[in-house]
């Protein structure tokens, strides 16, 4: 509606005085679509937690990873869904970082304890118990 109302004013009268009704939407779709590209464009379908692997699945493919295979885990305790990203050691077919959505949790300002499991069973793994 703004963009819309400095188009109009742009074409109709003095274009400078109406040139941020013009820039400014321009300027926040174009920093909304780099938030979304970060944080959305890059989460894999569905991660599926099978002992001694995970199962991920996106867009018709799907890889078995090791706990053991993955270097690193990287997640922010508190948001609700937890963003978790996987460092691998060795490239998948999804690349060599997994992003993906935990489970919704009801206390969104707690850590999430099952992330947090993964990250010891990983550790674990990784040290050969």
């Amino acid at each position: 509606m703004l963009f819309l109302f400095g188009l109009f004013r742009f074409l109709d009268s003095d274009p400078i005085l109406y040139l941020p009704f013009m820039i400014v939407p321009v300027l926040m779709a174009i920093s909304s679509y780099q938030y979304i590209k970060k944080f959305s464009f890059n989460l894999v379908d569905e991660v599926l937690d099978v002992g001694d692997a995970l199962i991920v699945r996106s867009g018709g493919r799907e890889e078995r990873i090791a706990l053991a295979d993955i270097m690193n885990v990287n997640y922010l305790p508190y948001g609700n869904p937890t963003q978790v990203s996987l460092s691998l050691r060795r490239p998948s077919v999804f690349g060599d970082t997994i992003v993906f959505c935990g489970p919704t949790r009801f206390m969104p300002l707690s850590s999430d304890p099952i992330i947090e499991k993964l990250v010891h069973r990983i550790d674990a793994a990784r040290r050969g118990h």
